[in-house]
């Protein structure tokens, strides 16, 4: 056995570091503190208000046990009101994804479509749809219709973007073989485009849906309808107690869809 084996195995392995350079990795850990205390003394907190908040969140909490369920119709209307604005608004959204993401797809659009396409994508998906449902209720009023926009919006920002993503990735060779056909633009995009993608879309759509059933609750808070305004009410009326019957409706109906879309999705990939 050689020297270099028999003091290989006396030496025991250590991970190396995510940064190699002590300098730069060093500096990066001061760089970070000093922000963070150059954030915490500019910041305006107001620590005697907190200081208060915390009994009154004390009776808040009291107040919310044990969840009252005497008014489940309350409950169970606005719920199915937030199920339709999920359905709606994911059935819609992905009715605008599927051209979007065509034109935002560099291998099938030309240049200035897909310039427009990536342009639509990046408005829908820089604000956040409390924002985008604040809008739409100064628009439109208060109401269903204010959060089924907001979702659409909020659908099209997502899977547009990804569905996007997949489309440039497909294999071309497949678009080459339908085009020696004589086929049009349309019918390759139907026979040589879309069953490289379908599985994909499928499980856009089962996610967004989900996604879009959680976004319900909370654009509801501002006025956009569902099972959100329901819970913005009983805080208001400071029934904490059915607010937390509400809230424990909401994880586990989540919890559900959550179940149900990871098993569908897993079946599809």
């Amino acid at each position: 056995m050689s020297a270099e084996v028999v003091a290989g195995a006396g030496r025991k392995w250590r991970k190396p570091p995510f940064i190699r350079n002590p300098v730069l990795r060093y500096g990066l850990l001061l760089a970070a503190a000093v922000y963070i205390y150059w954030v915490m003394t500019t910041l305006p907190f107001d620590w005697e208000r907190i200081q208060e908040g915390l009994p009154r969140a004390a009776r808040i909490f009291n107040g919310a046990f044990p969840p009252s369920f005497e008014r489940s119709g309350l409950l169970i209307e606005g719920f199915v009101e937030s199920l339709q604005i999920a359905i709606l608004a994911t059935i819609f959204g992905l009715l605008l994804s599927i051209p979007l993401a065509i034109m935002a797809a560099r291998n099938l659009a030309p240049k200035p479509i897909y310039l427009l396409g990536r342009a639509i994508i990046i408005v829908a998906r820089s604000f956040h749809p409390v924002i985008v449902a604040i809008l739409f209720v100064k628009a439109v009023g208060f109401g269903p219709l204010a959060g089924i926009l907001t979702l659409i919006v909020y659908s099209i920002g997502f899977v547009a973007k990804l569905l996007a993503e997949r489309l440039e990735e497909i294999d071309w060779g497949q678009v080459e073989a339908v085009r020696a056909t004589g086929a049009g633009y349309f019918k390759t995009l139907l026979y040589a485009v879309f069953p490289q993608v379908m599985p994909r879309q499928i499980g856009l759509s089962i996610y967004q849906l989900d996604s879009n059933l959680r976004a319900s609750a909370v654009v509801g808070i501002v006025g956009a309808g569902g099972i959100g305004s329901t819970l913005m009410n009983a805080f208001g009326r400071y029934d904490y107690d059915f607010a937390l019957a509400i809230t424990m409706v909401i994880i586990a109906v989540i919890l559900v869809s959550e179940a149900i879309s990871g098993r569908i999705r897993k079946r599809i990939w």
